[in-house]
């Protein structure tokens, strides 16, 4: 804070002079008229009220500024009220308006100090219009730099929200910039008189050399300060879109504007802002429904039904959960679901498998929907053969983790189930049944993994781990289907296990 001052006071100082050398450049070159011949005593008396003068708005203007530029609420740490906030943002304008006083007050108190001494009309007039224009150009230089030097305070006082009353926008500084830099000239131009007797062209030569050089020397720097004054919050405001365009939605803007661009500033807030709460919803959804069916649902219209589909299904459920829930506390119950669904996403996803939902103690996979997947059936077996050696190891470590493992392969439908208002995204048709009959089935196998003839049929390479193991009736069938189950390690060294002499028809209730 006490740099921001110490930067205004100096600012303050050198827009002061600035001024001063654009008024003695006018009345030393563009108006010599304005001085006439005149005693020693009067110089002095000039000399010494101009100290005078000095002194007393340097004094003043140090009072104004340490009461204007007093902010104990950034200091506090705290927000500011509305009247703090206020008058914090108001601050760059009362010190203009201090200084657009002082200068005035200058012109008027010259001027009748040059006519009590006997000064001419036209001459006492350019002494007014000189320091008028010296004025103009200190009390724009001191507005625009003040606004840009206070930017820091501003970024506190808005907290994040634009100013409503549109303080300091850039039509405001543009028409600034053209007042000092074209405007300030062109009235010098026309205030001067070219009509100097025994100058003849030399003066007219060093007039107009006078007045390009005021004209180059204050347009440039209040044309480089306003440009700055844009393009820094601008720049800001592209740095921030150009993170949020490489994936970075923590970017964000200070907003240091009262203005249009501070407007800017907060709309790039908020976008960035309404981009994070899009992405964290879309988050939220693909944990409901999926990441493939949540991406599906954002880029396509939902509409209830949906398409025929060749996939895989695979069906869990866990052993014995119906006496898990009456013997065990619901969090312990919760706690072994949670760990059983773990296992179940982690196998499903690594194999490109997408978990449908959750259905009480079980766990609904496709592979093959939403998105078309090649080899699918293969994919299956291999997710239900990992899923099962995890659920394996589990179950030596962890009571009542214990599922079967069901794999089925068939035509479905995929689509959106439900009402208008609500819906959901599944699969329906036989092979989700016949997985769940499958998995019901495995409860009762050494392996608790158990798959259909036409799944390991169509799964390729993937066929020669797995051996038949029976066949069964399945509740809601009318023909047997060949059961599959995984080979053994002993199997895979030889000792091929063969289907049980009694293997033949069984039927599932």
């Amino acid at each position: 804070m006490a740099r921001v001052g110490a930067s205004l006071a100096g600012w303050s100082i050198g827009a002061n002079v600035l001024g001063g050398g654009v008024t003695y450049l006018y009345l030393e070159f563009l108006a010599p008229s304005a001085y006439i011949e005149g005693s020693t005593s009067d110089l002095w008396v000039s000399v010494a009220t101009l100290l005078g003068y000095l002194i007393l708005t340097a004094l003043l203007g140090n009072v104004l500024m340490r009461r204007i530029f007093s902010v104990p609420w950034a200091f506090e740490g705290r927000a500011p009220t509305a009247d703090e906030r206020y008058a914090a943002l108001a601050a760059p304008r009362l010190l203009t308006g201090f200084t657009a006083a002082a200068w005035a007050g200058a012109a008027m108190f010259w001027g009748v100090l040059n006519a009590l001494y006997g000064y001419a009309a036209g001459g006492v007039s350019h002494v007014v219009v000189g320091i008028l224009l010296g004025g103009l150009v200190t009390t724009t230089l001191t507005y625009l730099l003040a606004e840009r030097r206070w930017r820091p305070i501003v970024v506190l006082a808005l907290g994040g929200e634009p100013s409503g009353n549109r303080v300091g926008g850039i039509r405001r500084r543009l028409l600034l910039t053209w007042f000092v830099g074209s405007a300030v000239p062109l009235i010098a131009v026309g205030t001067t008189p070219f009509e100097h007797t025994g100058h003849g062209l030399v003066s007219l030569a060093v007039s107009v050399a006078s007045l390009a050089a005021i004209g180059l020397v204050a347009g440039y720097l209040i044309t480089a300060t306003t440009a700055q004054s844009v393009s820094e919050p601008l720049a800001g405001v592209r740095r921030a879109l150009s993170a949020v365009r490489t994936g970075d939605l923590s970017a964000s803007v200070e907003v240091n504007d009262t203005g249009e661009i501070g407007l800017l500033q907060a709309d790039v807030n908020r976008m960035v802002a309404g981009l994070r709460e899009r992405q964290r919803l879309q988050e939220l959804f693909g944990r409901h429904v999926g990441a493939e069916v949540a991406r599906q649902a954002l880029a396509e219209e939902a509409v209830l039904g949906g398409r025929r589909r060749e996939v895989s299904v695979l069906f869990v459920d866990l052993v014995g959960s119906t006496a898990m829930a009456a013997s065990r506390p619901p969090d312990e119950v919760v706690t072994v679901l949670n760990r059983l669904f773990g296992c179940v996403i982690e196998a499903v996803t690594a194999e490109g498998g997408w978990v449908n939902k959750f259905e009480g103690d079980g766990a609904l996979c496709v592979f093959g929907a939403p998105d078309e997947m090649p080899g699918h059936p293969a994919a299956a077996l291999r997710a239900a053969r990992a899923l099962a050696l995890m659920l394996e190891k589990a179950r030596r470590s962890e009571t009542g983790l214990d599922a079967g493992i069901g794999v089925a392969t068939g035509t479905v439908v995929a689509g959106n189930v439900g009402a208008v208002d609500r819906y959901e995204y599944t699969v329906i048709g036989d092979p989700v049944n016949e997985a769940a009959r499958l998995s019901d089935l495995a409860k009762t196998t050494p392996g608790r993994l158990l798959t259909s003839g036409e799944t390991v049929t169509a799964a390729g390479e993937e066929a020669a781990r797995w051996h038949q193991d029976g066949e069964a009736v399945l509740r809601g069938r009318l023909s047997p289907t060949v059961l599959m189950a995984p080979v053994t390690a002993d199997a895979e060294e030889g000792r091929v296990l063969q289907p049980p002499a009694t293997a033949g028809t069984i039927e599932t209730v």
